[in-house]
C-alpha cells in the first residue's frame, strides 16, 4: 500500500520541480532581454575595448554600439563639440533599430544631447553578421563604407 501512495507522490514532486525550473529559467531569460534595450553612451572618456574575432558568428547590440562609439571620427567630433560648447553639450549614441529579415544590421544614432532636444550628428549601420560599419552620407542619402567617408 505504501508503494502505491509513494509512486504518485514522487511523480508529482518531480513534475513540480521540473516545472519550477522551467518557469525560473523563462523568467531569467525574459529579464535579460529587458536589459538589452537601447542605452545611451554619454561619457566621453569611458572607453570599452571590443574585440570581434573571426570565430564570432554574430555581434550583439552592445558590441555594435561600442564599435561605433570607438570610431576615431566619432570621438574627435564628441571632443570638439564638448570643447566648443564648454561642456554644455554632450555627445551620445544609441541603437535606434535592431536587425530583422529585411535589414540585417543595427542602426546606430550619434547625436548632440541638448537640454531640450537631441540633434543627430551621424547615422551608422552595423552588420549583425560581422560588425562591418557603414555611415550615412547626407549628401547622397546613401550608406557608404568608412574608407569612403570624409566627415567634416
Amino acid at each position: 500500500m505504501k508503494k502505491l501512495i509513494c509512486s504518485p507522490l514522487m511523480a508529482s514532486l518531480l513534475i513540480g520541480v521540473t516545472s519550477q525550473l522551467a518557469i525560473t529559467q523563462s523568467l531569467s531569460n525574459h529579464s535579460r532581454m529587458g536589459l538589452a534595450s537601447s542605452s545611451l553612451f554619454t561619457g566621453l572618456n569611458k572607453y570599452t575595448d571590443v574585440k570581434v574575432s573571426q570565430n564570432t558568428q554574430q555581434i550583439d547590440e552592445k558590441t555594435a554600439l561600442n564599435l561605433v562609439w570607438k570610431l576615431p571620427q566619432v570621438q574627435r567630433k564628441a571632443r570638439d563639440i564638448e570643447r566648443l560648447s564648454k561642456g554644455t553639450i554632450r555627445v551620445a549614441a544609441m541603437v535606434d533599430s535592431h536587425p530583422n529579415l529585411n535589414e540585417p544590421y543595427y542602426k546606430v544614432q550619434v547625436f548632440e544631447k541638448h537640454p531640450d532636444e537631441n540633434v543627430t550628428i551621424y547615422w551608422f549601420h552595423v552588420l549583425k553578421s560581422n560588425g562591418a560599419i557603414e555611415v550615412l552620407d547626407v549628401v547622397t542619402n546613401q550608406y557608404i563604407s568608412l574608407e569612403k567617408w570624409k566627415p567634416d
